[in-house]
């Protein structure tokens, strides 16, 4: 096979998993016209429509179907045995792309990603920030964090982090003109700053525990927001209580900005664990990356 027909399949198999040329191209650090020009060469090649494009997305034919059915497993075992020839070198070396929250980033990842870079010059890292539980496999991630009960049961998954809890606070003249709640059923008389769900777009449920009772408490107010660090600066404003990581706020409640409640209620639940699929070859710059973080969790 020439080595333009090489490209050509493989940036198709790229505008097929995107559906989309504008997002295949900047996958790709390509233009659009340039990948459009391309798929155009390979459907003369093979003659016939591979895909079908209008204003707003991209389908594929029944042609461009069988297509991918082929490449998507070839192209991964070419990937795989590349990997394993870099397998060789004395020095890992290559590309880690990760994918994790901004709360797992902040406290594990980044320290294990400077780590990394400083003592590898010729690895590189992608760190994606990314609340969602995105499909590691088809965004081509090498691993994604996440916490442990949000992981599919074919990942393997390794434990990097401590347990965590959870704390509701509120500001001091906000528990000031209400009564404390005793239970979490109380936050229902509280006015609550509630939290959107990346992704299913759904309002986050407050979770509690006590021994063997769980509670799940739909709460209401007047501000709702998807990211913590606003949460925590609305609570400090005194619009409500909020529902944050214990160590997001343990500055603000040791300086008096926020007041703690329902603490018996909140007990920890198992930390993050950076995951991959059970049957990819690691590459040595992942298993570089993957070994400082297990490094620095043990330590």
């Amino acid at each position: 096979m020439l080595r333009d027909e090489l490209g050509d399949l493989a940036a198709f198999l790229v505008v097929a998993e995107e559906r989309s040329f504008t997002r295949a191209a900047a996958r790709l650090s390509t233009s659009q016209p340039s990948l459009s020009k391309t798929v155009r060469r390979l459907e003369e090649r093979l003659g016939g429509r591979l895909l079908i494009r209008n204003t707003r997305n991209v389908s594929i034919t029944e042609a461009g179907e069988q297509l991918l059915n082929t490449l998507r497993p070839a192209l991964s075992d070419i990937h795989n045995r590349l990997q394993a020839l870099s397998l060789l070198r004395e020095k890992p070396a290559g590309l880690v792309r990760i994918t994790t929250g901004q709360h797992a980033a902040d406290t594990l990842i980044w320290p294990a990603v400077a780590e990394t870079l400083h003592t590898y010059p010729d690895i590189k890292i992608e760190l994606s920030l990314d609340s969602s539980l995105t499909d590691i496999v088809s965004e081509r991630f090498d691993a994604g964090v996440r916490l442990g009960e949000q992981i599919a049961q074919d990942m393997i998954a390794v434990r990097i982090g401590p347990d965590l809890r959870m704390a509701v606070v509120g500001a001091p003249d906000y528990l000031g003109r209400y009564s404390l709640p005793q239970t979490p059923q109380d936050l229902t008389l509280h006015s609550c700053i509630n939290i959107r769900m990346p992704s299913s777009g759904g309002i986050y449920p407050w979770e509690f525990s006590q021994g063997e009772r769980k509670v799940n408490v739909r709460v209401d107010g007047q501000f709702v927001v998807n990211n913590i660090v606003a949460a925590v600066k609305a609570a400090e404003e005194g619009l409500g209580l909020a529902i944050v990581m214990e160590d997001q706020v343990m500055r603000q409640i040791a300086e008096g900005k926020l007041v703690r409640v329902l603490d018996d209620w909140c007990e920890s639940f198992p930390g993050y664990h950076i995951y991959y699929p059970n049957r990819r070859l690691l590459s040595p710059a992942f298993q570089a990356f993957l070994q400082t973080l297990r490094r620095r969790y043990s330590a």
